[in-house]
């Protein structure tokens, strides 16, 4: 666990489908998130966030290649990493991080390489399975352009892409 303010974590994952796992460190762990089409800094964009399984704290810093049998194989990234803070309140009062995830309502602010600023996970009821939508908040760091992506794709560990991860293991 981190000594002080909680981390999240970005993996760019190459599994059956390419996505990005969003993780955030509550309460020891990485309760985690897969979105397609990754976060996006444009508050008018709203992409679909699957709950995945907790993974361990020390996940956080795994970039290599998962064997193929294994649960998510293929190649793995740290697309991106910072710190976070909580910002949901109601009445007043900071919600808890672990209520927020079971109420469906999460609200953080974001500290990384890569992603700044505010951003919610709002659980929604529009697919059989559990599915939440991820959406940048209008902040200072929100950028207005109809582009999913705005910032570089490579590794804020290694510097590699996807690619050569996959290749280099």
């Amino acid at each position: 666990m981190s000594a002080t303010k909680p981390i999240f974590v970005v993996q760019k994952h190459a599994a059956s489908h390419l996505h990005y796992d969003f993780r955030l460190e509550i309460g020891g762990v990485l309760v985690s998130w897969a979105i397609p089409k990754g976060l996006s800094a444009n508050p008018a964009e709203k992409h679909l966030a699957m709950p995945t399984p907790d993974h361990e704290y020390s996940y956080a810093k795994f970039e290599g290649v998962l064997p193929e049998g294994s649960y998510g194989a293929g190649a793995v990234m740290v697309w991106d990493t910072g710190t976070y803070h909580n910002i949901k309140h109601h009445d007043g009062k900071l919600v808890p991080m672990d209520e927020c995830v079971k109420n469906g309502h999460v609200e953080v602010w974001l500290d990384g390489h890569k992603l700044k600023g505010g951003y919610a996970l709002i659980k929604t009821h529009m697919h059989a399975k559990p599915s939440w939508l991820c959406i940048k908040m209008n902040d200072e760091h929100a950028v207005h352009t109809k582009k999913a992506h705005y910032f570089n794709e490579d590794s804020v560990l290694s510097g590699r892409t996807i690619e050569q991860i996959a290749k280099e293991g």
